[in-house]
């Protein structure tokens, strides 16, 4: 691969929202960047469980990463895994043997899921963080309706029919909520030996509330929105136990209990990427108990300047004048005010001026429940905005919408959206991968 070398050499590892935001962020400028990723696309993953719950199909909120730059020359795009990281030779290592020298290094490389330390529990309770895992999660969902169909013992039918979604975060809340809806609206009607509105929907929370994110008022409205919706949430409830056809549960009081359920969910903990360990352990960098890297006020790496962490892989603080440094959440608005920072840093130091400490504008929460419940949380200069309902969901919808990558994009999902509201179905109910 022929190189500039009168151009600084910029690796981006990952491309998801911090990676995409950098390498968009260096458009027209004078640098070379070479885009690392284990895919081919870029995945808008608060809408991944649209996809595990057969509302959109893959393509509506995946974009091919050479599409994306197929306008920005200074940009190559790989499709590879990186293995190793020398800080010295500065060269990142990928897994076929190639080796990508840098002279600035941008690492976002997200996060996977954390079962605390059970990694024994994820073949029953798949998580949900790319398209292979909303693939299955939609191949077991639908697949526990049909094999519900077949079966002729009332407690085996009982478990199938039994969905259980662990942990209360946004992805929980819209998971749950979601099958819900499938249960009661999408499938009636289509099966004559079982009743789908009869399923069971079980939401299990460890901590006092869904939504701990939220201020309380909106926690308390998504429980009830969820309720109404035919949801069973149980907070205070913190699995101990999980195998193929039962989840054990420990309330904070009361005795323990199991339920049995054919069809279990995992949306409750995020580790940071490996590649965060490996980094550090080269570099002389902390890490945090979720495995991110503590970064500096600019997102580089103390002693280490030339890398920068960023998304959900940097354990980093906002530095707004006056105020005291804070945490960022772990949320895409975050990823992408980093991607833009750190960008915009690396210029600075090629034209040889000081960086600057990362400030986060928090913009809020929102959460969607379902057909017309969500809830809102916004950040203005007025204060704080709360709502939720009909009107939340709205908002939902359409900021969604609008962040979405693509015009195409933009306009698929619109349209399935307001085919599947008012018909109630979900088009994209196709399942592969199943042994009958």
């Amino acid at each position: 691969m022929a190189e500039n070398k009168n151009k600084p050499r910029v690796v981006i590892v990952g491309c998801g929202f911090g990676g995409l935001e950098a390498t968009k962020a260096f458009a027209g400028t004078g640098v070379e960047v070479t885009l690392v990723d284990r895919t081919n696309h870029h995945l808008f993953q608060p809408l991944l469980y649209q996809v595990a719950t057969a509302g959109l199909s893959a393509p509506a909120i995946a974009a091919p990463i050479r599409h994306l730059f197929r306008k920005q020359p200074n940009v190559t795009s790989l499709l590879g895994e990186v293995q190793d990281i020398d800080p010295k030779a500065r060269t990142v290592h990928l897994k076929d043997g190639t080796q990508l020298p840098y002279d600035h290094l941008v690492v976002a490389a997200g996060a996977t899921h954390s079962y605390f330390g059970r990694d024994d529990w994820a073949p029953f309770a798949p998580g949900l963080k790319t398209l292979d895992d909303a693939f299955e999660v939609r191949r077991r969902i639908l697949l526990a309706f049909e094999q519900a169909e077949k079966e002729s013992d009332p407690k085996a039918r009982e478990a199938w029919l039994t969905f259980v979604i662990i942990g209360g975060g946004p992805t929980g809340v819209e998971m749950a909520g979601t099958v819900a809806e499938i249960a009661c609206d999408t499938l009636p009607g289509e099966f004559r030996r079982i009743d789908p509105s009869q399923a069971q929907v079980l939401l299990l929370e460890g901590g006092p509330r869904v939504l701990q994110a939220m201020p309380d008022s909106l926690s308390e409205r998504a429980r009830q929105q969820l309720e109404k919706l035919g949801v069973r949430v149980r907070v205070d409830s913190r699995v101990v136990a999980i195998d193929a056809g039962h989840v054990q549960v420990q309330p904070a009081t009361g005795e323990p209990y199991s339920i049995a359920t054919r069809c279990v969910v995992w949306a409750a903990g995020v580790a940071a990427s490996p590649l965060g360990r490996k980094l550090a352990a080269s570099t002389g960098a902390e890490v945090d108990r979720a495995g991110r890297v503590l970064v500096e006020p600019d997102l580089s790496l103390r002693g280490h300047p030339e890398i920068s962490v960023i998304g959900d892989l940097a354990a980093a603080k906002s530095y707004a004048p006056g105020r005291d440094p804070r945490p960022v959440p772990g949320v895409s608005p975050g990823a992408k005010q980093m991607g833009r920072w750190v960008a915009r840093n690396i210029l600075r130091r090629v034209a040889g001026q000081p960086t600057q400490p990362f400030r986060y504008r928090d913009y809020g929460n929102l959460a969607t429940i379902g057909r017309n419940a969500a809830v809102v949380d916004l950040t203005t200069p007025a204060g704080q905005v709360k709502f939720s309902g009909f009107f939340a969901w709205l908002f939902w919808l359409f900021a969604h919408i609008y962040f979405l990558i693509g015009f195409r994009n933009r306009i698929t999902v619109l349209i399935d959206w307001a085919s599947a509201y008012w018909s109630k179905q979900r088009y994209a109910r196709v399942m592969t991968g199943v042994d009958v």
